[in-house]
């Protein structure tokens, strides 16, 4: 069977929250999804630095095409029957473009922003 992989990153509570979400659903109805966290992969075969990783989600579809943002989301909720009608409905026309913009000048930079506030807060309170 293929796979459809995703890239996200696990240190993001509310990303890791979401995903865990999906990546139960998708094993309950044994759905061709794997989830690879990015702090726990090799970035090499998804042609990322660490930071571009960090940005928004990531898929790799079956025909080894990389996908990202909206649409990986979309690559995940075509293997979930109750979130398939979410994937049809952002590709469609004008929507799409709404969506899009909204995830890509509004969300993923803001959980970007928040992610990096958390680490730089983490990493100042473990030192001596």
């Amino acid at each position: 069977m293929d796979m459809t992989r995703i890239l996200y990153n696990g240190r993001c509570p509310i990303c890791r929250a979401e995903i865990t979400q999906y990546a139960r659903r998708a094993e309950a109805l044994g759905a061709p999804l794997v989830f690879e966290d990015l702090h726990e992969t090799s970035l090499d075969r998804w042609h990322l630095t660490p930071d571009a990783a960090m940005r928004r989600l990531h898929a790799q579809l079956p025909d080894g095409r990389f996908v990202s943002g909206i649409a990986a989301f979309a690559a995940i909720w075509d293997h979930l029957p109750r979130l398939r009608w979410m994937a049809r409905a952002v590709r469609l026309p004008g929507v799409r473009t709404v969506v899009r913009l909204a995830y890509d000048h509004i969300a993923a930079p803001v959980l970007y922003k928040m992610h990096l506030r958390r680490e730089r807060l983490g990493s100042s309170t473990t030192r001596p």
